[in-house]
C-alpha cells in the first residue's frame, strides 16, 4: 500500500513529506479541507452498477460518475497514472492522464499521498485487460492525510493495538470489517424477528437509583442537582418487568450493561445485551423460541449452521440439547449422585477442582461452582442448561416438584454463556423474602418500588437475557470479546 515516494522513509519523515504537500495544496488555492462534495453514488454502488458490462456497452453509454473515497494505490509516473479508489467496502480504478484534466486537478493529484481522501468526475469505462475504471476528468482533494496508513499486507497484527486504533484495523483488515458488518446484521435481524413476533421495544433508565437485575459490582456516578449517589445499570431486568406489570404484553430491549469487574477474553465492564420479557410464557416456551432464534441468525449471517469455532465446528441444527445443571455435572465428570447431596462432599470435590473461597459459597453456589469447573467447557454445540438451585436464582420461579430448584436456563454455545433465562417469579411476598434475604447476605438494599409494582400483579412471564458481544464471537469465529466490540475497555498504556 505504500506510495512509490514514500518507500521505507521513517514516519517523521514521511508526516514531514506530507505537511509540505499540504502547504503545496494552499498555494494552489485549494482548500484540502472542504465542507462537502456531492456524491451520486458510493463506490461500492458504481462497482455493482456496472460490474456486468462489456466495453463495448461501456463506449457506447458513457456513463458519467462522480464519486469519493480514500486512495488506496497509485501506479504508474510520467503523464498516464492509476490509482485505487475505496469506499471502505469496495474498491475501483481511476484513469489519469494529464491531457485529460485540468492544469490545477493534475497538480492537486500530484500532491496526494496514499490515504488522502478525493472526488472525482468521469466516465466508466473498461482498461484493456478488462479492470472497470473511471476515466477522471475532474478531481479534488476532500481530506489530506497527515500521517500513513499500515503497510497494506501487515497491516495492525498485534491484537491490542488493532483494538486500541480500530480505525487503523478496519482499513487494513478485512476480516475486522466484515466481523462488524455481521454485528450490524445480527443486530438488525434480531429487530426485525422480534418485531415480527408481535415485540415492541422499549427504553429503560440506563442511571438507577438502586443497581438490581442481577449480582455485579456497578459503577457509581453522582447526581449534583439531586446531590445522590446513582448506578449504571447493570441489567434492565426490573424496569422490564415493571412494563410487564403495566399491561405491555411482549417486550425487547437492546441496550448497554455496566459492570465494574474484570476484563478479559469474555467479559468488557461495557456490553450489549438483549433483553426480553414475555407475558404466559414460561423457559420452556423460551427455549423454542431461542432456538428459533439464534438458528436464524446463524443461518443469515453465516449462510449455513455449521460453524468453524477455533478447533471445533458448532453446530446450530435444531433440536438443541436440554439438560439439567446436575445431570450436567454427573455426565462430565467422575462425581456421583450422592456427592452433590452432601455439603462435605461437595467441598471436598470443589477442592479438588479448585475452587476458591469454598466456605463463603451457598450450596446452591458451590453446586454452581461445580458445573462451571467441569461441564461447562464442554458444552460446544448449543446446549440448555436446565433447574437452578433457588438460592443463585432470586427471581426465577420454582419448579412444581421441588421449592429449592428454580425454572431457570443457560444457553452455552462454544463454552461460553450466551444466554439467562427464567419463569419470572411473580409472587410479591415470596420476592420480598429472597430480595431481602439476598441484601442480608451480600448487602445493598430491596428495591421497594419494584415490590410495589409486582404487587399490583404480574401475569405469568418469561424473560431472558441474550448477550450480543458473545453472540457474535460465535457466529465469526472470534477468540476475544474484543474482537467484536468496535472499541473495548483496555488497560492504559504503560
Amino acid at each position: 500500500m505504500q506510495s512509490t515516494d514514500e518507500g521505507q522513509q521513517p514516519v517523521e519523515q514521511l508526516i514531514a513529506n506530507r505537511r509540505a504537500k499540504l502547504e503545496a495544496l494552499y498555494e494552489l488555492g485549494q482548500d484540502p479541507y472542504p465542507r462537502r462534495f456531492r456524491v451520486e453514488e458510493s463506490v461500492s454502488q458504481v462497482r455493482a452498477r456496472y460490474e456486468e458490462k462489456t466495453a463495448e456497452e461501456l463506449e457506447t453509454e458513457k456513463p458519467e460518475v462522480r464519486i469519493a473515497g480514500r486512495l488506496r494505490a497509485v501506479r504508474g509516473h510520467g503523464k498516464v497514472s492509476f490509482a485505487d479508489v475505496s469506499d471502505g467496502a469496495g474498491q475501483l480504478q481511476l484513469y489519469l492522464r494529464k491531457n485529460d484534466l485540468d492544469e490545477t486537478s493534475w497538480l492537486i493529484f500530484k500532491q496526494l499521498d496514499l490515504g488522502d481522501f478525493l472526488g472525482v468526475e468521469g466516465a466508466v469505462f473498461r482498461t484493456r485487460a478488462g479492470e472497470l475504471s473511471v476515466a477522471v476528468t475532474k478531481l479534488q482533494v476532500l481530506a489530506k492525510a497527515l500521517r500513513p496508513l499500515p503497510e497494506k499486507y501487515h497491516g495492525l497484527s498485534d491484537r491490542e493495538a488493532r483494538a486500541r486504533q480500530r480505525y487503523l484495523d478496519l482499513l487494513s483488515n478485512p476480516e475486522s470489517r466484515e466481523v462488524f458488518e455481521a454485528r450490524s446484521k445480527v443486530i438488525s435481524s434480531i429487530r426485525r424477528r422480534f418485531e415480527a413476533a408481535g415485540f415492541i421495544e422499549v427504553e429503560t433508565p440506563m442511571m438507577q437509583p438502586i443497581p438490581g437485575g442481577a449480582t455485579a459490582r456497578p459503577f457509581v456516578t453522582h447526581h449534583n442537582t439531586l446531590d445522590m449517589d446513582l448506578y449504571l445499570r447493570i441489567a434492565p431486568e426490573l424496569y422490564l418487568k415493571r412494563l410487564i406489570v403495566a399491561g405491555f404484553e411482549r417486550i425487547f430491549e437492546l441496550n448497554r450493561n455496566f459492570r465494574n469487574e474484570g476484563i478479559s477474553t469474555r467479559h468488557n465492564p461495557e456490553f450489549t445485551m438483549l433483553e426480553f420479557y414475555w407475558a404466559y410464557a414460561d423457559y420452556e416456551l423460551l427455549m423454542d423460541f431461542t432456538e428459533e432464534l439464534v438458528a436464524g441468525l446463524a443461518e443469515e449471517v453465516t449462510g449455513g449452521l455449521k460453524v468453524p469455532w477455533g478447533e471445533h465446528i458448532i453446530d446450530f441444527s435444531r433440536p438443541w440439547r436440554r439438560l439439567r445443571m446436575r445431570d450436567a455435572i454427573l455426565e462430565y465428570s467422575d462425581l456421583t449422585p450422592e456427592d452433590l447431596v452432601d455439603r462435605s462432599r461437595m467441598e471436598a470435590a470443589a477442592r479438588s477442582l479448585d475452587v476458591q473461597r469454598i466456605d463463603e459459597r451457598s450450596d446452591g453456589n458451590l453446586f454452581a461452582e461445580l458445573f462451571e469447573m467441569t461441564a461447562e467447557p464442554l458444552m460446544i454445540n448449543p446446549t440448555f442448561i436446565m433447574d437452578f438451585p433457588r438460592d443463585i436464582s432470586p427471581f426465577a420461579k420454582s419448579t412444581p416438584d421441588d421449592p429449592d430448584t428454580v425454572e431457570r436456563f443457560e444457553l452455552f454455545i462454544g463454552g461460553l454463556e450466551v444466554a439467562n433465562a427464567f419463569t419470572e417469579l411473580n409472587d410479591p411476598v415470596e420476592q420480598r423474602r429472597r430480595l431481602e434475604a439476598q441484601a442480608a447476605e451480600a448487602g445493598g438494599l430491596v428495591d421497594e418500588d419494584f415490590v410495589l409494582a409486582i404487587e399490583h400483579g404480574m401475569p405469568p412471564t418469561g424473560g431472558e437475557g441474550i448477550g450480543i458481544d458473545r453472540l457474535v464471537m460465535l457466529l465469526t469465529g472470534r477468540q476475544s470479546i474484543r474482537d467484536a466490540i468496535l472499541f473495548p475497555q483496555l488497560r492504559p498504556r504503560e
